[in-house]
């Protein structure tokens, strides 16, 4: 069972989290997930969580409700209700949190501080290289070979 730690771990850029200001506006949010290709960002408001912003809270509160990107506040639209996850949890706890809060991105909290983030295509992939070993071992074992 992989560790939300050991998950970030295998991660590109796993030191780097990606924030916004709760008084930024919306279009510089979206710019900056556009030029990471990240579809979430946490929001802060000085040294604390405020709450998330995902593309998809720019496409429900922005766009079909007609508002100025450029001119709305991040906290406007933002999520506040942020559910994360510890580094000891596991990827399974992470993946039963997204599916029953139907969410596709979960900050990383340690010592009341931001330390990663982990999406749905984090655990996915973690999901597939896991089953891929298991398979793997199968076949030395069906075929009597050591790896």
């Amino acid at each position: 069972m992989t560790s939300v730690a050991q998950l970030l771990k295998t991660k590109p850029d796993n030191t780097t989290v990606f924030t916004v200001g709760a008084d930024d506006s919306v279009y510089a949010a979206i710019k900056l997930m556009a030029e990471k290709g990240i579809g979430a960002l946490v929001v802060t408001d000085g040294d604390s969580i405020a709450g998330i912003i995902t593309e998809r809270d720019y496409a429900r509160k922005v766009v079909l409700m007609d508002r100025s990107s450029k001119e709305t506040p991040v906290r406007d639209i933002m999520s506040r209700a942020v559910r994360f996850v510890r580094p000891d949890q596991t990827t399974d706890d992470c993946m039963a949190l997204m599916t029953e809060r139907r969410m596709r991105h979960l900050p990383v909290i340690e010592n009341d501080r931001l330390i990663g983030m982990v999406s749905i295509g984090d655990l996915v992939k973690n999901i597939i290289a896991e089953q891929q070993f298991t398979i793997q071992q199968l076949e030395f074992y069906i075929h009597g070979e050591r790896p």
